[in-house]
């Protein structure tokens, strides 16, 4: 599961927000969210109890989380019971948001620029950014693409780290779990699981 981690340390930057609409114009709204949770790790007076929930609201609301389940399961998608794929969607739910409070610490004092931003379609714009550290580390290139279907409210479907795709990662590291277990997705449920129990 070495590509999860890369995978989980990068998620970070998907949600972070105070609770407050964002602009409809994806450069704006993916600068105005990650400054935003910048200024929120760094907040003395919040406990991590209080970020974790912070950062789970705003994930469910910022991020196209159902969306990107079933990209990440692949096409056993398209053969499975709708049961079993709620099931793994609620499962997946949960291991996303744990994922994403592992790591809190990491860009409290990082600082944070859009560079560009690329409408590939009317449903789908790619925001170019950059992080830099504040310890000095180089600085990373990170691609979001923003699913705007609805103009009125943005949503996160990938990020593209140093041209990382992360989705596709995730969707990579899930195909190699089931094809070593004949396809069974409820194996794949079951290491979700694992993971949210450790």
């Amino acid at each position: 599961m070495k590509k999860i981690i890369i995978f989980l340390i990068s998620l970070n930057f998907f949600i972070f927000s105070p609770l407050k609409a964002y602009s409809t114009n994806p450069g704006d709204f993916v600068s105005e969210l990650v400054n935003d949770a910048i200024s929120k790790l760094s907040d003395v007076n919040l406990n991590k109890e209080q970020k974790y929930k912070f950062i789970e609201k705003i994930a469910l609301e910022n991020v196209d989380i159902n969306a990107l389940g079933l990209y990440t399961l692949g096409e056993l998608r398209k053969s499975t019971e709708k049961t079993t794929i709620l099931k793994y969607q609620k499962t997946f739910e949960k291991y996303f948001l744990k994922s994403l409070t592992s790591r809190l610490s990491d860009y409290s004092s990082s600082k944070f620029e859009v560079v560009n931003e690329d409408k590939k379609s009317s449903n789908y714009t790619i925001v170019s950014s950059k992080v830099i550290p504040s310890k000095g580390e180089p600085e990373i290139k990170i691609d979001w693409r923003i699913y705007t279907k609805n103009p009125e409210k943005p949503l996160i479907r990938d990020l593209i780290v140093e041209g990382l795709s992360l989705a596709r990662t995730q969707k990579e590291e899930f195909a190699s779990i089931l094809n070593s277990n004949n396809n069974d997705i409820n194996t794949l449920i079951e290491k979700l699981e694992e993971f949210l129990n450790n």
